[in-house]
């Protein structure tokens, strides 16, 4: 488990799967050549082969206040045939949130940046057949715009077919039980959790997307969610996912972002990127490149540890 604090905020980061040589045609710019040619990208960030390294992972935030747990994963037993290596998983994320001293029941609040497949699933366990939410004692946070985004492929005949019945799915198992449990506030574009964290809109992607803020002692960190995919994106803020609903604002929002960390001296911490997980970002050439080294500490405020 990697830790940073972020004044009196220190998070932790939750892997559930790593995705050793990525997920293929993702990213289309990102050939292996292409790859190779962002020397420090290796071994951290993409294999020997220039293959991009991609993570599922969750972030824990210990606040003064609250306990904040950002997007959930795929979780255990979700019907996601889109996915051949995510329908049916089973693993041990739960365990290890447990191992780790966080048990489901201490979780004040779940934020999910955005409503995909992979940021939701363990809203919800399987409980004697019935989709239950796992984290009872919380508040879970949804983009309001985000959900009427989901709503509106749900409803959409033009829709492409597969992707209408995933989203069902992920609605039918990973967020109606929650809404009916009573446990959801659907929430706006900077919406403030604590006095530490709060959420920032990174449209693009989605059109309800949110990064979570999070400011204390001086120092200031940001979780990307999928604004992001893989660092090499920091080089080439123009390379773009084939998931992003609108690719031009997912470029413009990567800018804006990546502009605003390097002048607020901000450590950027990336929902699906491997190795050392986050750093501080310098520019590099028309782009950027991460100093993610654990043993330093670029900034002078904030600091990364292994645990």
């Amino acid at each position: 488990m990697r830790t940073w604090t972020v004044g009196a905020v220190t998070i932790s980061q939750i892997v559930e799967q790593i995705i050793p040589e990525g997920l293929p045609g993702f990213l289309p710019d990102a050939t292996p050549e292409a790859l190779l040619a962002i020397p420090w990208l290796y071994p951290e960030f993409i294999t020997q082969a220039g293959e991009p390294s991609l993570s599922v992972h969750a972030f824990i935030l210990d606040t003064p206040t609250k306990r904040i747990l950002v997007d959930t994963c795929i979780g255990n037993d979700k019907d996601l045939k889109i996915s051949p290596i995510w329908n049916q998983m089973q693993t041990d994320f739960l365990s290890k949130m447990n191992a780790a001293g966080f048990s489901p029941e201490s979780i004040d609040v779940v934020v999910c940046t955005h409503l995909h497949l992979d940021h939701v699933g363990w809203n919800t366990m399987l409980v004697d057949g019935l989709w239950q939410p796992t984290f009872g004692n919380a508040r879970y946070l949804f983009g309001r715009l985000e959900y009427e985004h989901m709503q509106s492929i749900l409803s959409d005949p033009e829709e492409d077919e597969a992707w209408r019945e995933c989203n069902a799915a992920v609605e039918r198992e990973s967020v109606q039980p929650v809404l009916d449990a009573g446990l959801v506030d659907l929430v706006e574009f900077h919406h403030v959790i604590t006095d530490e964290v709060s959420l920032t809109p990174t449209i693009g992607h989605t059109p309800g997307h949110v990064s979570i803020l999070i400011r204390s002692g001086g120092a200031e960190a940001i979780i990307t969610g999928d604004a992001v995919h893989h660092p090499c994106q920091l080089a080439h803020p123009e390379w773009g996912a084939v998931v992003d609903a609108d690719g031009d604002q997912s470029r413009r929002t990567r800018l804006s972002m990546f502009t605003d960390a390097v002048e607020r001296r901000r450590i950027m911490l990336g929902t699906h990127w491997t190795g050392a997980g986050g750093g501080t970002l310098v520019p590099d050439g028309v782009g950027f490149r991460l100093e993610f080294d654990p043993t330093v500490d670029p900034t002078g405020v904030a600091a990364a540890s292994s645990v």
